[in-house]
């Protein structure tokens, strides 16, 4: 059983750097082909889409990096780390999603507070998962010999 949790990706704290990078390249795997597809005439793709793709794998990383940041060494150094690959990632699909789309992210309709909720989304998840982790180590160094008695 050791063997298993030693072995699980939730407790190896991987970079924030690569996460970003992994997750940007999917995305643009992903909008390359719908880009690919609406050229040849398969499907039509409407260019909100491309924003769409932005959108999800900027959640789809708010969410690993928030359980990642579970196993992290640092907090606050992984902390600083993640959010510049936020901003890296967020501002790398933007360019992407502008780029397949031709359509600036006003154009795109409600995507602009789609990428302001996923921010503040992304932020809470940090909070909550840092307040987890500091609730699990003050109850580790507490000594929990017997349950008190009631009066």
């Amino acid at each position: 059983m050791d063997q298993l949790v030693s072995n699980s990706i939730y407790t190896k704290a991987y970079s924030p750097y690569i996460q970003a990078a992994i997750i940007f390249g999917a995305g643009l795997v992903v909008n390359v082909a719908a880009k690919i597809i609406n050229l040849t005439g398969l499907l039509t793709v409407s260019g909100n889409f491309h924003w769409k793709t932005a959108a999800s794998f900027l959640l789809l990383f708010a969410v690993l990096n928030s359980v990642f940041s579970l196993s992290s060494k640092n907090t606050m150094q992984y902390w600083g780390k993640s959010i510049y690959s936020y901003m890296g990632l967020g501002f790398a699909s933007c360019m992407i999603a502008y780029l397949l789309s031709s359509m600036t992210i006003g154009e795109a309709g409600f995507y602009r507070w789609i990428f302001l909720v996923v921010t503040i989304v992304y932020l809470v998840f940090l909070s909550m998962v840092t307040f987890m982790r500091k609730i699990v180590q003050f109850a580790e160094r507490e000594e929990w010999n017997q349950p008190r008695r009631r009066r």
